[in-house]
């Protein structure tokens, strides 16, 4: 098989058309658990990450949001409340077990006028072009097969002057906090996995995704590309985590 008709899921190799069967397969595991493992393996410090998604993306009531792979819910409960009833929210995720959390914890929060919960691929979004004031993905860009199509297909649904924001995992700008943050990956964290959720390979399989994923100016080149304006991004906890934001003009 050529290399052009593979991609890597985590450091293998394989072939093009099975990564989103690996990856929906991951995902489907750890959905009873995902928001109790965010929190013990961030130690809750992804909650100030999102915070300070919420803060730059600059969504005002009446407009709509589309938050892709927005899983069980967390920032489109956020938006729910910040667009009003005038405004919408899209959780979108191409797996339906992550959805199934998503849409019971929005109904739980008193979320379900101003929300809609839909299953979607990324690179192929089944929106309308110029629908969207604003589309966030957080943690979910690593795990999408062809990004720069994806990157494309959220410009397309964007309606002029729309922002983007990209919350991922990246590269630490420090060696020391690199080399602590590998023990940490590599060593702790599937034992996390397997203690909490009874899943030490899907674990193996995030930390893995993270160390293939585009460094910052990568992604920020990536972003430029694909047509955005405007791109800038910035590093969190040392580089941990970057938060990306382009424009449409």
């Amino acid at each position: 098989m050529s290399q052009d008709n593979t991609t890597h899921f985590g450091y293998q190799q394989v072939p093009l058309q099975e990564k989103a069967k690996r990856v929906a397969g991951v995902f489907r595991s750890v959905a009873p658990k995902y928001d109790l493992m965010n929190d013990l393996m961030s130690m809750g410090i992804h909650r100030v990450w999102k915070r300070f998604t919420l803060e730059l993306a600059g969504v005002r009531r009446g407009q709509r949001v589309l938050d892709l792979a927005g899983g069980t819910g967390d920032l489109a409960m956020k938006f729910s409340r910040l667009v009003g009833d005038q405004g919408e929210v899209i959780l979108a995720d191409i797996n339906e077990a992550m959805l199934g959390v998503g849409r019971d914890r929005l109904l739980d929060n008193g979320c379900g006028h101003n929300t809609r919960v839909v299953q979607v691929n990324a690179e192929a979004l089944p929106f309308a072009d110029n629908t969207f004031n604003c589309i966030t993905i957080a943690f979910g860009l690593r795990n999408v097969t062809d990004k720069d199509r994806a990157l494309r297909s959220m410009l397309r649904v964007l309606k002029p002057g729309g922002r983007l924001l990209v919350l991922e995992f990246s590269k630490p700008i420090h060696d020391p906090l690199s080399k602590l943050y590998d023990l940490y990956s590599f060593s702790i964290l599937p034992k996390l996995g397997q203690a909490v959720a009874g899943d030490a390979e899907s674990y193996r399989y995030l930390a893995e995704s993270i160390r293939m994923h585009p460094d910052q100016d990568t992604l920020k080149g990536m972003m430029e590309t694909a047509g955005f304006a405007r791109c800038e991004y910035f590093n969190m906890t040392g580089g941990i985590v970057a938060l990306h934001r382009g424009f449409k003009l």
